[in-house]
């Protein structure tokens, strides 16, 4: 079915924005009732709809719809958010974007590559989000302020162990999509890290090269990745290792960067940061001994309280930067990166080798065919 475009009425400070929600399953729900409640100043949640009718009960007024296509073409929204299975963003989005409606899309943006870039494409003239909530993390915010600022110097590396996405079978029992070639594209890295993976862009950058291991299955009875160990390479010369599981605990969040000024340490809450009095380079050549280090400072870094408004946060943000023209905090076309970078890592592990980034998206598209078709 091909969308027809409607006509939406221009934005305007004073008017509310009609938002639907797709897909009414845990963070779908979570979403419309943020709108529903007055949580997110400024949205009207006017459409709700799930492929289970019975799952569209309970939400005010909204009009409710079994098929998303119905829903665009409706009238009865300006904007939706979508948070079906990861397999249907992609085409789900460019019907939204053809039906003339601005889109916040939940993560990941796409399965793969090259349909995330049909799906940028048709974007265009449109305002598009992705909800990547943990860039309104304080915490998050400050290291990359700290990190592009230049306070660290050149970095030199970094390490990012984040083991806290600890998840049961009966997490992955829960619904026949997840865990699966088919249903999801993959495990712990397009589901749970995948917001590291757009922080670690959004902080570092893209590296150039990705080597990787994955356990497959190894902590859960399913076929995609449980465990991640990879090693990205940077045109600059720094390197990062980056590692992550979804059967490990207590787990950790501990993410080391090492520059010439410095070494800061994000632990939990925690941000500390040893700051080199003479950047090490300078020292190393000076230094008339072979032991010495140079002196540091010691310096506990003040961060607020809190997490930040996470995924409340990108949906204020989405409805004002179509009421408002508020600066969207993320963007629809960042996503490709972090599934670019997940896409990499996947690649490198499957085919014991290095990867070179940019990847060529019609050869990832294929070897997720292939992986799909051998499974269940």
């Amino acid at each position: 079915m091909t969308a027809r475009i409607r006509k939406t009425a221009p934005p305007s400070s004073t008017r509310s924005l009609r938002v639907g929600v797709v897909g009414l399953g845990n963070m779908g729900r979570v979403h419309a009732r943020s709108i529903l409640e007055g949580r997110v100043p400024g949205g009207e949640l006017t459409g709700v709809c799930d492929v289970d009718l019975e799952r569209t009960a309970g939400f005010g007024e909204a009009a409710r719809f079994v098929d998303a296509e119905a829903m665009f073409v409706s009238g009865a929204v300006d904007a939706v958010v979508i948070a079906v299975p990861h397999p249907f963003h992609a085409s789900l989005g460019i019907s939204a974007f053809r039906a003339g409606l601005d889109v916040l899309m939940e993560k990941p943006l796409a399965v793969h590559k090259a349909e995330a870039q049909e799906l940028i494409a048709a974007s265009k003239g449109r305002v598009f989000a992705v909800m990547f909530n943990q860039r309104t993390d304080p915490c998050f915010q400050k290291v990359r302020d700290l990190v592009q600022g230049g306070e660290l110097g050149t970095i030199r590396r970094f390490t990012w162990t984040i083991t806290d996405w600890f998840r049961t079978h009966a997490y992955y029992r829960s619904s026949s999509w997840r865990a699966s070639w088919k249903g999801e594209g993959g495990g712990v890295l397009i589901n749970q890290a995948v917001h590291n993976m757009d922080l670690l862009q959004w902080i570092f950058g893209m590296p150039t090269k990705v080597r990787a291991v994955c356990g497959f299955g190894k902590f859960h009875p399913i076929e995609v990745e449980d465990e991640v160990t990879a090693l990205l390479e940077y045109q600059e010369g720094a390197s990062g290792v980056f590692i992550t599981t979804s059967g490990e605990a207590p787990g950790i969040n501990r993410l080391e960067i090492a520059g010439d000024h410095g070494l800061l340490v994000l632990d939990g809450e925690s941000l500390r940061f040893r700051k080199n009095e003479i950047p090490a380079p300078q020292f190393s050549r000076t230094c008339k001994t072979g032991y010495d280090r140079p002196p540091v400072w010691e310096i506990e870094i003040p961060l607020p309280g809190g997490r930040g408004p996470q995924h409340e946060g990108i949906l204020r943000n989405f409805v004002n930067a179509i009421l408002r023209d508020e600066p969207l905090i993320a963007p629809g076309p960042d996503g490709l990166h972090s599934l670019e970078l997940t896409n990499a890592i996947l690649m490198a592990a499957v085919e014991d080798r290095t990867v070179d980034l940019p990847i060529s998206a019609p050869h990832y598209a294929r070897l997720l065919k292939k992986l799909q078709s051998q499974t269940s």
